[in-house]
């Protein structure tokens, strides 16, 4: 047996699996085990209709009291919760024992998660077997540029009315934002566009900004600090690319975005959540912000002191490239999280000020027509003179001098960007929505490419190479595979969100807390399972 496995993976050009790959692969057919027999119980166990009306009428009959004393008897388990008693109800012990109940009840969550394990083994067969051909990245700055006026041009039949009433840098907006910087950062990668490396920075300077500006409005707004709110922003941050770490062999930091957004978010709870009753005050909410900055100031501009604080935590953002064996494994994240380190700072400055912009944006919409053009005129021209001499002093900077400044001056051309967005008000509610659904899966669509829209090829393998469909035509294959790519990624979006339902029940800290202890005590099982499968082998 051992023979023919080795045979196979010589075949198809797999190398000898992890145990947390083979453990996710028993995870995969369990869940399919247990979809099957849940399709067969919702298939072929009908239920007798006599039984069901006679049950109806029997509850119909009962005396007032009797319900009464039975809803009592129910609720006095309830009340008094026990841990262990919430663990051995959980729905997948109760789904392993094959309660058909159970079964059916979760059948949804099932189906999810067996489509999502699917989709997983898809990346593995596209990205570290020889099954589909690799190709040559080809940058053509009239190719790029063509493929994506054509998108630009198609988002304006999608143009559409979000709003009533202005308001600036609303959710319809910022995923529009989100949406058209996406594309261009994704085209960056497939053709290695080399020359447009200062504007992708730029590029994710402003979403580590929007984490800044959306997580304070939220923490602000809605003071809802609970346990349940914040599992559900990990959870969306980190579910896929947490698999996409175990299935590939991949270290985190290979997906630098995630781990970048990841500690902002944190920054940004902290930051609101310890003393919450000080954000009741504009001045304390200030202070807030200030020493967010030298936070900031005093980790980053000082390496040694970085290395120190993140030594606890390098087996987790640690990184090396194996085309690169000999860089120092902590340089990564030193480098990726140091470019954007003061920019969603701005982003909460934003969110802070965000009620005063939004006032003087209608105030300048209520002036006299006259006023109005001149105000908004010389408002631009301001915009135009800053744009123009950021762009002439930092953007045309070579590599590595323009990453030296990056830090100190990316909220500049956001800044510009986010005024001249917003300084007309039928702009302010009215969105591209083909670029607002682009926007809602920047996430998936940031994981995916490395492993069905390009190739790494190896564990921790930059995505050098490009999936490979049609060998001859590159732009049909470019269609081909971006068809595919797109709709996996669009799948992973809506998967992650309904195991989010299965998994966070909304602020019930109580039970988020027995979900993570189940899922934690069932992956150590199956690690364990997979480490002694892959040690025996």
């Amino acid at each position: 047996m051992e023979v023919i496995f080795g045979e196979l993976r010589q075949l198809v050009g797999v190398a000898p699996l992890t145990g947390a790959q083979i453990a996710c692969f028993i995870a995969y057919l369990i869940t399919l085990i247990l979809l099957a027999f849940a399709e067969a119980n919702r298939l072929f166990s009908a239920r007798d209709h006599s039984v069901e009306k006679d049950e109806e009428r029997e509850t119909l009959n009962k005396k007032p009291q009797e319900a009464a004393g039975e809803k009592n008897a129910n609720a006095a388990p309830e009340a008094a919760r026990s841990f262990w008693a919430e663990v051995a109800s959980c729905g997948i012990f109760k789904c392993l024992q094959l309660d058909m109940n159970t079964l059916s009840e979760n059948r949804r969550y099932i189906l999810a998660a067996a489509e999502f394990g699917t989709l997983m083994a898809w990346f593995f067969v596209a990205d570290r077997t020889a099954l589909l051909p690799e190709g040559s990245k080809n940058y053509t700055r009239d190719t790029f540029f063509f493929i994506y006026g054509l998108l630009v041009i198609y988002s304006f039949s999608t143009f559409r009315r979000e709003w009533k009433t202005p308001l600036m840098l609303n959710r319809h907006q910022t995923e529009e934002w989100k949406g058209w910087m996406q594309v261009l950062f994704l085209l960056y990668h497939y053709f290695e566009a080399r020359e447009l490396y200062n504007l992708i920075r730029v590029l994710i300077a402003a979403y580590v900004w929007m984490t800044g500006f959306g997580n304070f409005l939220y923490y602000y707004k809605t003071r809802d600090f609970s346990i349940g709110r914040f599992a559900e922003m990990m959870w969306r941050l980190n579910f896929l690319v947490v698999f996409c770490c175990f299935v590939m062999n991949n270290s985190y930091m290979l997906y630098y975005i995630c781990p970048m957004h990841t500690l902002f978010t944190w920054f940004v709870y902290a930051a609101l959540a310890v003393f919450p009753h000080f954000n009741d005050s504009r001045l304390y909410l200030f202070g807030k912000i200030v020493a967010c900055v030298a936070v900031v100031a005093v980790v980053w501009e000082f390496k040694p002191v970085f290395y120190t604080v993140w030594a606890p935590f390098r087996w987790l953002v640690r990184y090396t490239d194996p085309r690169r064996p000999g860089d120092d494994e902590m340089h990564e994240w030193f480098f990726r999280s140091g470019l954007d380190r003061y920019i969603w700072v701005h982003g909460m400055l934003c969110g802070f000020l965000h009620p005063y912009m939004d006032s003087a944006m209608n105030k300048l919409d209520s002036m006299g027509v006259l006023m109005r053009y001149l105000v908004r005129a010389a408002v631009l021209a301001a915009c135009g003179l800053v744009l123009m001499a950021w762009y002439s002093h930092i953007y045309v900077l070579p590599k590595l001098e323009y990453n030296a400044i990056h830090p100190y001056t990316s909220w500049i051309p956001i800044t510009v960007w986010m005024i001249a967005r917003n300084i007309l008000p039928r702009m302010r509610v009215v969105s591209l929505g083909i670029f607002g659904w682009l926007g809602c899966i920047t996430l998936e669509t940031y994981i995916g490419q490395f492993h069905t829209w390009l190739s790494t090829s190896i564990p921790d393998g930059q995505p050098v190479n490009l999936l490979v469909f049609l060998p001859e035509y590159s732009l049909l294959n470019f269609m081909l595979v971006t068809a595919v790519y797109v709709y996996v990624s669009h799948r992973f979006f809506q998967l992650t969100n309904t195991l989010k339902q299965a998994a966070i029940p909304g602020r019930d800290t109580f039970k988020v807390g027995v979900n993570c202890f189940v899922i934690a005590v069932t992956g150590v099982l199956l690690w364990t399972a997979g480490l002694m499968i892959s040690t025996a082998a």
